[in-house]
């Protein structure tokens, strides 16, 4: 674990300071400072709901914009968010002071889960469900973990939670972890348990290739601990080949013969799916599921291999599962109107993106899927995927592609064209139109949507408060059309 605190940390913190607090890691952490007794404060470029309101009720103070001015009580610790460079003024500021400072992953190494053994979530996909999940049956199982993911877990309102057990579930993110420090975020943790989902090529703004992404996991894998259990899913050659030399012992899952955790006799039985745990090739136990499609069996899958090994019985992850209650934001209905579901979804990855809408598909049926997308993120945006997202809709009924938002961020010639997807979509015989902006896009739902249709919105961000506002449109009365 790398530490970097201007060479050591101070030895009484009282005052810490966040730079960029508003993300959704640096705002949990910010939260859980807080409640553990620190004196907090943070700063942002963008302060908005719903984290600043988050902040705010938790009695953290924030303001708006980067200024060297508030670092002015000079903080005895500033840990510094990924999404600043080292030209920011509060990052020269801490710099001419001479404070000390350190990333997120590290703050929460030693002043979060010190002494605590991590459980530590990896992989392109399934992160946040898979760690979900697992903090979940932790806490039914009376482990009172401490645990941060990347979403809000609707059975406990939050996106973290400070218990006094031994265990700290954490996802394991490949991103950059400071300007001081542009490995991984996951390199800072020695984990008891983790988890390998996935690998594929994404974060096309920081890695180049999947060779790239690989190269970084593999740090990850050589640097386990031999008492470490790693739990690794076995349909990804990807992850197949990383965990050959793994020091550590593994333990695969999936469906292949021969893995130490295989899911069999699936049946989708809305609102839930049942399928059959086998252990070593032994029965282990029939689950139920009350989330949708293969993908999240996967993560299930992997959160019952972990809690087998932290020796929780199997009655008691059946009963856990029973309860979960979900994640904001992935497969999450925010309303149903004259007989039309909107759902929410995080997917943006172009395999998240396929598996979400096959998910989605057999639990609404004989009604449309209706697939509402918008490339935001840094390589949505880019023209990398241009031609893969052209085969994740095959299971929608009918397509509407934004125009990215953000498209300027983006070098003119490596932009995703969105008419481009369209054009491929309608090639291969989809539905699919293209629109410049959100409010075209609620026009036409709110002209086409019939009752039985399930609305799929897709995004990573907050897609102009779409949900809410289809809702309301599609509630309203239609506009009298008036004879000439």
């Amino acid at each position: 674990m790398t530490e970097s605190t201007n060479s050591r940390w101070p030895e009484n913190i009282g005052r810490i300071h966040l730079i960029a607090v508003c993300g959704t890691g640096m705002g949990a952490l910010a939260c859980m400072l807080k409640e553990s007794g620190y004196e907090v404060t943070g700063s942002d470029q963008n302060v908005y709901p719903p984290m600043s309101r988050f902040l705010q009720e938790k009695g953290i103070d924030v303001t708006r914009g980067f200024s060297g001015d508030n670092l002015a009580l000079r903080p005895d610790l500033v840990v510094v968010g990924n999404a600043v460079s080292k030209t920011n003024p509060e990052v020269e500021a801490m710099m001419e002071l001479g404070l000390a400072y350190c990333s997120m992953p590290q703050a929460l190494n030693h002043l979060v889960a010190a002494g605590k053994k991590p459980i530590v979530i990896t992989g392109t996909h399934g992160k946040t469900t898979t760690a979900a999940l697992i903090a979940h049956l932790l806490v039914q199982a009376g482990l009172d973990p401490t645990f941060m993911i990347g979403g809000i877990l609707k059975n406990f309102d939050s996106n973290y939670r400070l218990g006094k057990g031994e265990y700290f579930v954490v996802e394991g993110d490949e991103y950059d972890t400071a300007f001081f420090d542009k490995g991984p975020k996951f390199l800072h943790y020695r984990p008891h348990a983790a988890v390998l989902t996935s690998v594929e090529f994404d974060h096309a703004d920081i890695f180049a290739d999947l060779d790239h992404v690989k190269a970084a996991f593999r740090q990850f894998v050589a640097g386990l601990p031999p008492t470490c259990r790693l739990v690794a899913f076995d349909g990804d050659h990807s992850v197949q080949d990383l965990i050959r030399n793994s020091p550590c012992r593994v333990e695969s899952y999936g469906q292949q013969p021969g893995s130490h955790w295989r899911m069999d006799n699936i049946e989708v039985q809305p609102p839930r799916t049942t399928f059959e745990v086998f252990k070593t090739n032994g029965p282990f136990k029939r689950f139920r599921s009350p989330l949708m499609g293969d993908h999240n069996l996967r993560n299930t899958l992997a959160a019952i291999a972990v809690a087998d090994c932290l020796n929780i019985p199997a009655d008691g992850i059946e009963a856990a599962l029973a309860s979960f209650a979900g994640i904001r934001r992935r497969q999450e209905i925010r309303g149903v109107r004259n007989g039309i579901t909107v759902m929410d979804d995080f997917a943006h990855h172009p395999t998240a993106v396929r598996e979400t809408i096959r998910a989605v598909r057999p639990f609404f049926r004989p009604g449309r899927v209706v697939a509402v997308f918008e490339p935001r993120t840094n390589s949505s945006m880019r023209d990398v995927f241009q031609e893969t997202y052209a085969q994740s809709f095959d299971a929608a009924d009918l397509v509407c592609i934004r125009r990215p938002p953000l498209l300027e961020k983006i070098p003119p010639e490596q932009r995703f064209s969105s008419e481009k997807l369209v054009a491929d979509l309608t090639d291969r015989g989809k539905k699919a139109h293209f629109f410049p902006d959100t409010d075209t896009i609620i026009g036409f739902l709110r002209a086409e949507a019939r009752s039985g249709d399930l609305i799929l919105v897709m995004s990573n961000g907050g897609f102009d408060n779409i949900h809410e506002r289809l809702l309301e449109q599609l509630q309203a009365p239609a506009p009298v059309q008036r004879r000439v």
